[in-house]
């Protein structure tokens, strides 16, 4: 099966899947960020934090975005530790992270056992000015590996640096939605034969790029709306890479 997508609590799914499952970590957890003081990063809900007020999009909220810093941290290592379990030897790991989360998200996957390699840059052009202050027009990617890497097995050369505006209007389906562009690039760190796990897969990008750059993917997802959306989106993608494969085959 391509993929397989689980509506749940992640620590409780990830902790039914087997060792060595994996090849490549790729997820977009909850930031617990986005406010000036602990009560507006505790007390806001996601939409409040990352959407304005007046937008009109209707998106649905998600849960797990009211952790402290302390909690955030014990839980991305507790959640990091686990998904080490799950990912072979030489596997990798890519973490999304903003300016305010990357201490605690480089802590906390060295914490869990990985090998920190680096962070990359997700830059969106379309960020709004801020007067008298610089543009938050970057998200972060931090990188690493279980142990050493095997260059023979996956001879890549990736950049570091990727550029691309957030979905928006009609194909903005998730309140932290990913292009699914980059997304695709990310996922060529997984070997071609490989496996991508996304434990907080939202509205499936990730598993929608896995499919697409021919890696299998396995979802775990907990608001039952957004793991409807993702269910839906992996379908559709699965459909498109087989009818593609028609296509060459008919060729």
């Amino acid at each position: 099966m391509p993929f397989s997508l689980n509506q749940g609590d992640a620590l409780a799914v990830l902790a039914t899947l087997p060792d060595d499952c994996v090849d490549s970590v790729i997820t977009d957890p909850p930031y617990n960020s986005g406010g000036r003081t602990a009560k507006e990063r505790t007390a806001r809900s996601a939409r409040q934090k990352y959407t304005s007020a007046d937008a009109s999009h209707g998106l649905a909220d998600f849960t797990g975005e009211n952790m402290d810093q302390r909690s955030y941290s014990y839980w991305l290592t507790q959640i990091m530790t686990e998904a080490q379990r799950l990912t072979t030897l030489g596997g990798t790991a890519l973490l999304f992270t903003d300016w305010r989360q990357l201490p605690v998200t480089t802590d906390a996957i060295q914490a869990a056992g990985w090998l920190w390699r680096g962070v990359l840059a997700w830059h969106k052009p379309q960020a709004r000015p801020q007067k008298g202050r610089f543009t938050q027009n970057c998200e972060f990617i931090v990188w690493a590996s279980n142990g050493p890497l095997d260059a023979a097995r996956h001879p890549v050369y990736l950049p570091g640096l990727y550029s691309a505006s957030q979905p928006s209007g009609a194909v903005r389906q998730h309140i932290t939605q990913k292009p699914v562009s980059v997304m695709r690039e990310l996922v060529k760190i997984c070997p071609e034969d490989g496996t991508v796990l996304d434990f907080c897969a939202g509205s499936g990008s990730t598993g929608v790029a896995a499919l697409l750059e021919g890696r299998d993917f396995i979802g775990v997802e907990k608001t039952k709306h957004y793991f409807a959306i993702a269910e839906r989106r992996l379908d559709e993608a699965l459909h498109q890479t087989l009818t593609q494969d028609d296509v060459v085959l008919t060729a």
